[in-house]
């Protein structure tokens, strides 16, 4: 199992040699950048359609709360909370295009890395993305309905603390293991089997649900972010959540390399006996 695992590790270092893995990630982050308020609000905007704006608005209003408020990233969640709830049918038409934008970055990554060349790819990516989108509202009042009890125990103390990040780890990685057997399966050319896909998915959300832990006990900690922009501590958020963000992409292009190295694999010893 060890030797088999470093053969995968090996093969897919080999396969990312010369495809400058971080510079597709910082790609990817930029289009995120112009992508994730609009996702938000979409998410939301379905949300209140489907549970009522009240009820949506308790499940936000606990993580809400939970959010440090050293930079005012409490206010502005609340605002974007209210604003994605009051959105009307025009402005969330109208929002869907700088939301599918995150599709585009995203599957010219993954073309760049598995099969440079294909035509139309950010008209693929865009329309790839509109049923992520569509579970989107799901996903999030899933993510909020966990968030409150795991809050509750964390800031409980003691055992119920490690209970609390237990259940929000274990939670945020079942989600997140959805999304990524879609991008790794559907998104990404070349539909790696479905053993390697679940496999491949799982490690990489677990990886990216402990980097995600790992972001709110940083955003946690007494830092004066806006030091090295001249106390500029808006300026200084933004660049951590940048930062953040092109770590996950990282984590999420070198999963979907190791899926596609381990499904190779798969391929050439179903095929060996044959030989």
């Amino acid at each position: 199992m060890v030797t088999a695992a470093l053969r995968l590790l090996r093969a897919t270092a080999r396969a990312l040699r010369g495809r400058d893995l971080p510079l597709h990630a910082a790609a990817v982050t930029f289009y995120a950048g112009i992508a994730v308020v609009p996702v938000a609000l979409l998410a939301l905007w379905l949300a209140a359609a489907a549970l009522g704006a009240d009820r949506l608005r308790r499940l936000a209003a606990y993580p809400v709360a939970s959010v440090p408020d050293a930079v005012g990233a409490d206010r502005a969640l609340a605002t974007l909370v209210e604003a994605g709830i009051g959105l009307d049918a025009r402005l969330a038409l109208v929002t869907l295009l700088p939301a599918t934008l995150y599709g585009e970055g995203l599957r010219r990554a993954l073309v760049s890395l598995a099969d440079p060349g294909e035509t139309l790819v950010g008209w693929r990516g865009r329309l790839l993305l509109v049923p992520l989108l569509a579970a989107a509202p799901v996903l999030l009042v899933a993510l909020l309905a966990l968030a409150a009890p795991g809050i509750r125990w964390v800031r409980a103390g003691g055992w119920s603390a490690v209970a609390g990040i237990a259940v929000s780890f274990l939670g945020t990685w079942l989600l997140l293991s959805v999304v990524v057997v879609w991008v790794f399966r559907v998104f990404g050319p070349g539909r790696p089997r479905w053993l390697p896909t679940l496999l491949g998915a799982a490690l990489t959300a677990a990886h990216i649900s402990g980097f995600g832990h790992g972001a709110v006990l940083f955003a946690a900690l007494p830092l004066d972010l806006g030091l090295p922009f001249g106390g500029l501590d808006t300026v200084g958020a933004v660049v951590a959540i940048g930062l953040w963000l092109f770590v996950f992409h990282i984590l999420l292009l070198a999963g979907y390399a190791a899926t596609r190295q381990a499904h190779r694999a798969g391929g050439r010893t179903r095929q060996a006996p044959e030989g």
